[in-house]
């Protein structure tokens, strides 16, 4: 699915204004439509979406509703749709192109296919990380965009505490601190991650204070509840 959501990302690049946090490739998560979202592409509300339900990208907006199911097509079809989606309902050109680079690398022949179980648990895992976020943003006080980017694949909030304190907090993708799903949290004054080490520990979860600076919690079994204590506790612990 990361790969599946570059489609978005590059509808933004190609769509939608610039802006120079690079928020214009984001995306959103719709919890009762089970799909990422990306920004509008147009005043009329174009909105490109990978539905995780029928693992499929669907072009919708007030007037233009398109669909093409994924499983068994290849890159190139799916970017042979894409371009005459784009020209048939904005006039515009679809580009496939970015200004990052991925750790997954795909050609022409590459083949999705649907694997209807994981679908769901990485669904189920958006909609509960998406939820989480939401209510610890609320319990706490704090205001935020909740976005997924498209670069890591991470789900997250930042805000902005004090002069000397942001924080960010999410859902990262399985990398090379930890081999699944995790939750995380870390600090900043400017554009340093805060030190870790003198803080007390947490009563889910574990910071982290080589590399990365900041606490993480594996999602796998994770309740909603537990996600937003782990949270919270350690935005608490920040703001000491």
């Amino acid at each position: 699915m990361h790969l599946a959501a570059q489609y978005l990302a590059a509808a933004g690049i190609s769509f939608v204004e610039k802006k120079t946090d690079d928020s214009h490739t984001n995306l959103g998560w719709s919890i009762g439509k089970q799909r990422l979202e990306t920004h509008p592409l147009s005043t009329d509300g174009d909105v490109l979406t990978l539905n995780y339900n029928t693992f499929s990208l669907e072009w919708n907006s007030p007037e233009n509703n398109a669909s093409f199911a994924l499983d068994g097509k290849t890159h190139q079809q799916v970017l042979e749709w894409l371009a005459s989606s784009a020209d048939s309902f904005l006039g515009k050109k679809y580009t496939y192109d970015f200004h990052y680079d991925l750790p997954y690398s795909i050609d022409d022949s590459f083949t999705f296919k649907l694997d209807a179980l994981k679908l769901k648990e990485l669904a189920d895992l958006r909609s509960l990380t998406q939820s989480s976020l939401e209510k610890t943003l609320a319990v706490n006080g704090l205001e935020s965009d909740i976005r997924i980017w498209p670069h890591h694949f991470d789900s997250g909030a930042y805000v902005i505490i004090s002069d000397d304190l942001a924080i960010g907090f999410g859902l990262a993708v399985p990398d090379t601190m930890i081999n699944e799903h995790y939750f995380y949290i870390s600090g900043y004054k400017g554009h340093d991650g805060i030190e870790t080490s003198s803080f007390d520990s947490l009563s889910l979860g574990e910071w982290k204070n080589e590399g990365f600076k900041g606490a993480v919690l594996p999602a796998t079994k994770i309740k909603e509840e537990q996600a937003i204590q782990f949270f919270t506790e350690a935005i608490n612990i920040y703001k000491k």
